[in-house]
């Protein structure tokens, strides 16, 4: 009889309004799904732009097993405090030296499982990644017979969907995060790898990526506002997607999104 890994993993957590209606509904979401591990991304917890010690306590105590991050991952001065931390995780391909723990890893039914984080290249103006193609492979060849969780944080829909095509058959799911719109694309690849482009935000969608709309739209008209734009508290959602692992064969059976409107 097959046993399967049942992942939650929730899109970027924007701001105080993104905490909020996390603490809300992930109470109902582990009732209905009754996950083995949930993964949320958390770079943009700390008011859009990294994570303090303070909300990662918060939202650990919400019974989150990891954080990923990604190209905010510093931009919080505290979080040296805590980015040794087991939960938290930097992306993978950042360079040697770097704070930070890159792989989590825990076992189930003696299957190991393990959850990375990787950040691409094309549009993100960081020239000190490495190639996340080479890096993903790196990490499997070490141990072929873990089952692997990326959280791809990339701009380009094109490579996010080359890595997805690239670790089929190979990794067992593989989700965008970043852009925090939820697309419309999941599905298990011929060789058993579960994909998405991104699996969404956790915040004010009525907003410009989590930020209220107006002073965004104001800064791209004219070059003197410098306003910040603080998290929207408008039309709050939480989004990710459910996914269902074998853990006899490593292949995805199942992959749903998942969008809570809070009413």
């Amino acid at each position: 009889m097959s046993k399967f890994l049942r992942v939650l993993a929730i899109g970027d957590v924007y701001g105080h309004p993104g905490r909020d209606i996390l603490k809300r509904f992930i109470l109902d979401l582990k009732k209905k799904y009754n996950p083995s591990i949930i993964i949320v991304n958390g770079e943009n917890a700390a008011h859009g732009r990294g994570i303090s010690p303070k909300i990662y306590e918060e939202i650990i105590s919400l019974g989150i097993d990891v954080i990923t991050l990604g190209n905010h991952t510093f931009d919080e001065e505290k979080v040296l405090e805590i980015i040794e931390k087991p939960e938290i995780l930097v992306p993978y391909n950042y360079p040697d030296g770097t704070p930070g723990r890159k792989i989590f890893e825990f076992e189930y039914y003696g299957r190991k499982v393990k959850v990375l984080n990787l950040l691409g290249r094309l549009f993100m103006d960081d020239f000190r990644i490495d190639d996340p193609f080479r890096k993903a492979i790196e990490v499997y060849e070490k141990d072929p017979d873990a089952i692997y969780i990326l959280d791809f944080h990339a701009e380009a829909t094109s490579e996010k969907l080359a890595m997805g095509l690239f670790l089929d058959g190979k990794y067992s799911l593989v989700f965008g995060t970043h852009t925090h719109v939820q697309t419309a694309d999941e599905r298990i690849f011929p060789n058993g790898t579960a994909y998405i482009t991104d699996i969404g935000m956790t915040g004010g969608l009525l907003s410009v990526i989590g930020a209220d709309y107006k002073v965004v739209i104001e800064r791209f008209l004219y070059p003197h506002i410098k306003k910040k734009a603080e998290p929207s508290y408008l039309d709050l959602h939480i989004q990710g997607i459910y996914c269902e692992i074998d853990i006899n064969t490593k292949k995805a059976y199942k992959i749903q999104r998942i969008s809570v409107k809070n009413i």
